[in-house]
Parts: structure tokens; sequence; C-alpha cells
């Protein structure tokens, strides 16, 4: 899956977030590391949106954009 990230450059590091997941933040010293940890904080969002759903009726569909 691709997500579009958004960076937020400050003195500290680099702040990464994902406006099509809500809430979902990272953040790194580097580019790469906050890449990398957002990857990480994608695949737990994923999962914790399933096990909240997972006794929902849920289904798949396909969007063109």
């Amino acid at each position: 899956m691709k997500y579009t990230v958004v960076f937020h450059r400050t003195e500290e590091g680099i702040s990464v977030s994902v406006p099509g997941l809500p809430g979902c933040w990272s953040e790194g010293d580097t580019e790469e590391e906050a890449l990398t940890n957002i990857q990480d904080a994608i695949r737990e969002y994923l999962a914790a949106v399933a096990e909240m759903n997972r006794d929902r009726e849920t289904h798949e569909i396909d969007v063109a954009v």
C-alpha cells in the first residue's frame, strides 16, 4: 500500500504524519529514520484498526483515483 506522508521539520528533528490515517504520527532525527519509523507506525495503526473492527462486518472496495 502507498500512503502520502507529510514532513514537519524542526530544530529537534523531523515529525511525519499520514493525512489519510488521522492521528498517525512518528518522528526521527533524519529523513531516513523518520520514514522507517512512520512505516512502523502505519503498520501498528492498521493493526489497531483491524483489532477494533474484528467483530464487525467489513468489506474491501477498489476506488479509482
